[in-house]
């Protein structure tokens, strides 16, 4: 049996956070968890299965409700870290950031913001989500996997071949697929970019390629972003998959809560397994 708050520690304590983000949250707490059920999306008819599958608490891994629902735009100021981490200036990569920064604002200002949370409060069913934590998880993993399986030689199809071997990646539909650049093509540096709220936009990704990335790793990538990838022709995409990337760091993280004696219902877009 754990609380939400306890839940939610798990969670920073796997990802090396201190404290939750502004894109995860709880809005409906719990002190007594034993049966959770997690999705990567979550609306109010999951709530209505929760209570026929007799659970004790929902997860939604993307924003659900509330502040976090409108706070994505918040958590991508872990961009310029990562950038800092390829050699980037830092106040280069805020600057290129902050475009970005100010149109996903925009985007969420207009949202409905509650009616997930007030489903759930009204249903008295409680609920959470996480976010930035578990992609976190995801993209250590990834980029670890890689730095293992890759050497200065590899190909961007080497590359996308070493994704596979991780399970979440295996198979059909939507796996990893190469965006920008060919299979034959050196991959160069390999850096994986996932967890930061939504992707950069063209200038970030063409500062990492001009800081010495050769190929970028990402969960998914609008069109203007690869366009303008295709037109700099400097650097290489690998769209990993977004439900199967996302995927990598929930069930590590639904694993350790099923060590904690958690019963768990992974349903709304996990690949579990």
């Amino acid at each position: 049996m754990m609380k939400t708050s306890e839940i939610m520690d798990l969670a920073l304590e796997m990802s090396g956070m201190e404290e939750a983000p502004a894109d995860s949250g709880i809005a409906v707490p719990c002190d007594e968890v034993k049966k959770v059920m997690m999705g990567v999306d979550i609306d109010t008819a999951d709530l209505l299965l929760a209570r026929e599958l007799g659970v004790d608490l929902v997860i939604g891994h993307h924003p659900v409700t509330g502040v976090p629902a409108v706070s994505l735009y918040q958590v991508m100021k872990r961009q310029v870290e990562l950038m800092g981490r390829c050699g980037i200036p830092i106040n280069k990569a805020q600057k290129l950031l902050q475009k970005r920064i100010d149109s996903t604002e925009r985007g969420s200002h207009p949202k409905n913001f509650n009616k997930v949370g007030d489903a759930a409060r009204l249903m008295n069913m409680p609920l959470m989500n996480i976010h930035m934590p578990l992609d976190i998880i995801t993209e250590n993993t990834v980029q670890a996997h890689l730095d293992a399986k890759l050497d200065e030689k590899s190909t961007v199809g080497d590359v996308v071949e070493a994704i596979k071997e991780i399970p979440e990646y295996e198979g059909e539909p939507a796996g990893p697929v190469i965006r920008a650049g060919s299979a034959k093509d050196y991959a160069g540096k390999v850096f994986v970019s996932m967890a930061g709220g939504t992707n950069g936009g063209p200038d970030v990704m063409k500062a990492y390629f001009e800081a010495g990335v050769g190929t970028l790793i990402l969960m998914h990538i609008p069109e203007d972003g690869l366009s303008a990838v295709k037109e700099q022709g400097i650097g290489n995409v690998v769209v990993a998959g977004h439900m199967r990337s996302d995927s990598v760091g929930i069930n590590k993280f639904l694993d350790a809560l099923e060590e904690r004696g958690l019963d768990v219902v992974a349903m709304g877009g996990i690949l579990r397994g």
